[in-house]
């Protein structure tokens, strides 16, 4: 399961870095197969990630802006961007279960593959305070299905 995310990550992140020089849409880059044969699930995930950005694109580049306001968005290095981006929709939005951590780990690969030195460690740190910030701890994520499941005492 963990390579059918991975590899739709990849291919998606593929298609809206191509996007965001404006010589295709990301949909049209999508189509392209990029070398890679992609699964029937492996697009879907890829062309879910797309969409979703692209829905929520200045709501994922206000979180960025929040959690980094000394790096600018339309002047962070595009793959960062791209990255952040790809890896917000899926922590905040996405609907898919994802474990955190998976989403983390990819966004940090991704950017260790096609970033510069630093693009690894500034994504990361964005994801990490994110994850921190806006994401139920695990423990407080069993506590409160726990309690809400829990019949009222004295109840009948």
């Amino acid at each position: 399961m963990a390579r059918l995310y991975r590899r739709g990550r990849v291919r998606a992140f593929q298609a809206l870095f191509e996007a965001e020089f404006e010589r295709v849409g990301a949909e049209v880059a999508l189509e392209r197969e990029g070398g890679q044969r992609l699964s029937a699930a492996e697009r879907e995930h890829a062309e879910r990630l797309v969409a979703g950005v692209q829905a929520r694109r200045e709501e994922l580049d206000a979180i960025i802006r929040e959690v980094a306001p000394a790096f600018p968005v339309p002047q962070l290095a595009v793959v960062d961007r791209t990255v952040l981006r790809i890896a917000l929709y899926e922590l905040l939005f996405n609907n898919a279960a994802v474990p955190v951590a998976a989403v983390i780990n990819d966004a940090v690969e991704l950017a260790k593959t096609f970033g510069s030195d630093s693009s690894r460690r500034f994504v990361n740190g964005v994801l990490g305070t994110v994850s921190r910030a806006r994401l139920p701890a695990p423990e407080e994520a069993l506590i409160g299905s726990a309690e809400e499941t829990e019949e009222p005492s004295g109840a009948l």
